[in-house]
């Protein structure tokens, strides 16, 4: 991935840094200054993405030869930037760790051009994982038992993020994908039934349904709502039982109409067929506010496809996150403006049964609390820890069932309000005094 991924404020900082030998060690923090409405936590992820992009850091000749040219840096800035990697070092929440307003997610330390450098790849990254991957837990925490397949990689916001989507609903515990790309890349099931213009291009549902099973018949799903839904039933049925298939191989879907009505239909006429073990799939324009209803009301729906809404976060499509320094060659800084203030300090998050505090990095836990942010990268190389996608899926679990209940409603949760300590409040009251504010 290019280092070009910045904004052009970025790179002019850095060569203005570089031509006065600004390069002593910089501590940037990155966090959510606040959450989305209805949002009582979020999931810490994205990370995967942003220690690839660190580790590769690098300008290429086409690149360098751009910000000469085109941004109209001095060859001097140029050279400067020609042989620069990031060889700093990054302490961050693990992803799938479960994480709240004003807790970093990443804090970078390393030379000041490199740290700002990279601002705008971290927030990308680290924002739009932790956003997708809080919406598709909500998700897994409404549908009860019922499977969740992902299907957003038709309308991601670019196919990057389809992968990204892919990667984070297995996180939050999806069985599997539709997109063939992600489930190849990162080892997921791939999942597919056929579309309503399979069903239209054979005329009828019987031909295209006998076709279906014919071709795939280890485990057919039958999408049977192109014309009459009920009447799909039916003919799904009897394909299924002229083509002798096992009921535990069959499976219908459901795409539109009023999915608890109909899937209640169904599964009477599945059990009275004989095919108990069929299972029934429902999709369209699903999120955690309809699968609740749905579990709420005892759908008999085995698995939901849940697509759009999901892999944009369609209620809460973005983060209040920011980048800051905080502290610069030992020296504490903080930024006072309103609404927008930070503390200054490198930092640790340390969690226990009474709640989370926000600590500065070399304190020591309070008792009976255990620190959140972990080093991940040192001298720029990974640091080896619990990283593996069960590692996390593993971390969310726990961190899930210590939630308190109001925490995980989905409209109109509990926050939870993190304590600072008072190391971190001495600070931040001292580094004010250096630049008072006049009202």
């Amino acid at each position: 991935m290019t280092a070009l991924h910045t904004d052009l404020y970025e790179i002019r900082m850095a060569a203005s840094y570089l031509r006065r030998g600004m390069t002593e060690p910089a501590v940037f923090s990155l966090f959510a200054r606040r959450l989305p409405r209805h949002r009582g936590f979020l999931v810490a992820a994205g990370l995967a993405e942003a220690l690839d992009f660190l580790a590769g850091f690098a300008f290429d000749h086409e690149e360098l030869a751009y910000l000469r040219q085109v941004v109209g840096l001095p060859q001097s800035d140029v050279d400067e930037l020609a042989g620069m990697r990031f060889t700093g070092e990054a302490w961050a929440v693990p992803e799938g760790t479960v994480v709240h307003a004003d807790e970093p997610l990443l804090e970078i330390t390393a030379p000041l051009p490199q740290a700002q450098l990279i601002e705008t790849a971290m927030l990308n990254f680290l924002t739009f994982g932790t956003t997708v991957a809080s919406k598709a837990v909500r998700c897994r925490l409404a549908a009860g038992g019922a499977d969740l397949v992902d299907f957003a990689a038709r309308r991601t916001q670019g196919t990057d993020a389809a992968f990204t989507v892919a990667r984070l609903t297995a996180l939050a515990g999806f069985s599997g994908t539709s997109h063939v790309a992600s489930a190849l890349r990162y080892g997921l099931r791939p999942v597919g039934t056929m579309a309503h213009s399979y069903v239209q291009a054979f005329g009828d549902e019987r031909s295209a349904f006998e076709a279906f099973a014919e071709d795939f018949p280890v485990a057919p799903v039958f999408l049977v709502d192109t014309y009459d839904t009920i009447a799909g039933v039916e003919q799904a049925i009897e394909v299924a039982r002229r083509a002798g298939l096992p009921a535990e191989r069959v499976g219908i879907r459901l795409d539109s109409g009023d999915l608890l009505e109909l899937s209640r239909r169904a599964r009477v006429l599945l059990d009275e067929a004989g095919l108990t073990g069929a299972r029934i799939m429902a999709s369209g324009s699903l999120d955690e506010y309809a699968l609740a209803e749905l579990t709420a009301a005892g759908a008999p729906i085995d698995s939901y496809g849940v697509g759009t809404k999901v892999g944009v976060s369609a209620d809460a499509p973005y983060l209040d996150s920011a980048y800051k320094l905080v502290e610069y060659a030992g020296r504490p800084v903080m930024k006072l403006s309103p609404g927008k203030a930070t503390l200054p300090g490198a930092k640790q998050v340390y969690r226990g049964a009474d709640g989370d505090v926000l600590a500065l990095r070399d304190e020591e836990p309070p008792p009976g609390h255990r620190p959140l942010l972990e080093p991940v990268l040192r001298a720029g190389r990974r640091v080896p820890g619990r990283h593996t996608p069960a590692d996390a899926r593993e971390r969310l679990e726990h961190d899930l069932a210590a939630l308190p209940p109001g925490a995980r409603r989905l409209r109109e949760p509990d926050r939870t309000q993190v304590r600072l300590s008072a190391a971190l409040t001495g600070l931040a009251a001292r580094t004010r005094l250096a630049h008072p504010v006049r009202h």
